[in-house]
């Protein structure tokens, strides 16, 4: 060879013989779409997982293929495929926002996507560790934790553990709450993942997948060695009315006095079968939130209304309505104990208003921009203290609506001493979207947890009654006026989960956290040194 030629071989490519950046770029997007593709396809087949569908093991499945997806990816490669997953998972179990605007539906789908985005980056790092599906698993908690307090205040919806509110994994929450259920979920779906791997491969080794997925067989059936609450230390006899609205959607009210007509009168109609002796006598009585369309102590028709059809039934009646104050530009959301002697007593105020929905962060700001939140005319102003109130002979713990999806609200009820869980919910909004049976779910596993009997009341369904091992004893059709009654247990034991509190979670998030440092650190100490990859590697492959 001539030194001409040695040059020529040596010398890079001339400009005009190298491929152009955009070129470059659109043979990435190519390369990378049938991984996108599978990201997206496994997201839908978790939300699957959730009510109103029902398909739990598919909770399993999406956590195995996201697993397989970022595992030896790059932290970038990793994060899109993980918000490729996160974004068509929320925008369907979210789609009961539809109600409300596709707008907002895929707003909010991208908001709580880009926790699954952190989520995928961090599953690329953990993955160069030892023992990764157990960092994997951790990852999901840390995930989560993140999601339940972050942006205003949070949004739990998703949780894996919401998944699995009646198979052999929800026992674990009466140990460790929806923490400890979305960790045994999430252990079980990434030893599947890792039982894969080694059944295909170069790195063939059939008796460690056996092995691994025994370990996730073990993680699902463990559940069955918790034993539940179901002794009860007394009963209490109940009554939950559910009224029903004019029309669902966005104006489910109607006309005013119309949704507290609806609930008075089906109240009477209770009173005068208990008269006749077609109706064993309650102990107490139960409205939904927003039973009450006007505020009593404003209005004295509605505060009339009310007491007429307590008097007629003649027990404490809890009556969920909103309340004026405590100045011109707020509302509160409150579940009053209105005895048929005394009239209105305790009250309790949701603690934890929906951002939006009930107020408007940034109002000054935002309301020049987006003129639907006008519908919004007044913020609704948070409680100062937990729902622990005494109505007739039972001591309950109240939870308003979407409370119920917040670990520590319905935990602080139980450590101040209630006895039985009651949950006002106005699902009339979303009425047969699915979003009622999410939310029943959220309670089934409320109940476990705590070893409470739940009652739903809802303005147009699902009212239902839950036991303490979380049987949906009872429950109504939506869109149905309808009443239940029931004898639930008063329980005064508490669970593991009850006294271990928050410590599960936390520990659980920071292992995550710990463990994407320790993969960091893994990835620097295997970088060549002589700042260059080894062979085989690439760059973004060697530093995360």
């Amino acid at each position: 060879m001539s030194v001409t030629q040695e040059r020529s071989a040596a010398e890079p490519p001339s400009p005009e013989h190298r491929p152009g950046r955009a070129a470059r770029a659109l043979a990435k997007v190519r390369a990378g779409l049938p991984r996108t593709g599978l990201a997206a396809l496994a997201g839908l087949l978790l939300a699957l997982a959730f009510p109103p569908y029902d398909l739990w093991p598919l909770s399993l499945l999406g956590v195995a293929a996201l697993s397989l997806l970022t595992r030896g990816r790059t932290v970038r490669q990793a994060a899109w495929t993980g918000f490729a997953f996160g974004f068509p998972f929320f925008l369907m179990l979210l789609s009961w926002l539809r109600v409300v605007g596709w707008d907002a539906t895929v707003g909010l789908s991208v908001v709580e996507a880009l926790f699954m985005l952190l989520l995928g980056a961090g599953l690329a790092v953990t993955s160069r560790l030892p023992a990764w599906p157990l960092w994997a698993a951790c990852l999901w908690v840390t995930q989560e934790w993140a999601r339940d307090r972050l942006p205003l205040g949070g949004f739990p919806w998703g949780r894996l553990a919401f998944a699995n509110t009646a198979t052999p994994y929800t026992p674990l929450a009466a140990i460790g709450g929806a923490p400890l259920v979305t960790f045994a979920v999430a252990l079980s779906g990434a030893l599947l993942a890792w039982a894969a791997l080694r059944v295909r491969g170069p790195g063939k080794a059939p008796r460690a997948a056996a092995l691994a997925a025994l370990g996730a067989v073990a993680a699902l059936l463990v559940g069955y060695l918790v034993p539940v609450a179901t002794k009860a230390d007394d009963t209490v006899k109940v009554a939950i009315v559910q009224g029903n609205v004019p029309n669902p959607g966005m104006d489910f009210l109607g006309r005013p006095m119309m949704v507290l007509n609806n609930h008075a009168s089906a109240t009477e109609r209770l009173a005068a079968d208990i008269k006749a002796g077609r109706t064993e006598r309650p102990d107490v009585v139960i409205w939904p939130e927003n039973s009450s369309d006007l505020d009593p102590f404003s209005d004295p028709l509605a505060f009339q209304r009310i007491d007429q059809a307590v008097r007629a039934v003649g027990v404490p009646t809890l009556v969920g309505t909103l309340v004026d104050g405590p100045d011109a530009q707020h509302v509160q959301n409150e579940g009053i104990v209105w005895d048929p002697t005394t009239g209105p007593g305790a009250s309790y105020t949701k603690q934890h208003p929906v951002p939006f929905g009930e107020y408007v962060p940034f109002r000054d700001q935002l309301m020049k921009v987006i003129t639907r939140l006008q519908r919004v005319a007044r913020d609704f102003y948070p409680g100062d203290h937990n729902g622990v109130m005494q109505l007739g002979p039972a001591r309950i713990g109240d939870v308003i609506c979407f409370e119920v999806a917040y670990d520590e609200i319905v935990r602080d009820t139980v450590d101040s001493g209630a006895r039985v869980l009651v949950v006002q919910t106005n699902n009339a909004t979303y009425a047969e979207t699915g979003q009622p049976e999410q939310q029943l779910a959220m309670s089934r596993l409320r109940a476990v947890e705590h070893g409470r009997a739940v009652l739903i009341a809802a303005t147009s369904g699902i009212s239902a009654v839950i036991a303490p091992d979380g049987t949906v004893e009872q429950r109504t059709a939506e869109l149905t006026p309808a009443e239940l009654s029931a004898t639930v247990p008063l329980r005064d034991g508490t669970t593991v989960a009850d006294r271990v509190g928050a410590v599960p979670e936390w520990t659980l998030a920071v292992g995550g956290l710990l463990a994407c440092g320790a993969g960091v650190l893994v990835a620097r100490r295997r970088r060549p040194t002589a700042g260059t990859p080894a062979a085989g590697e690439s760059l973004e492959q060697v530093v995360p």
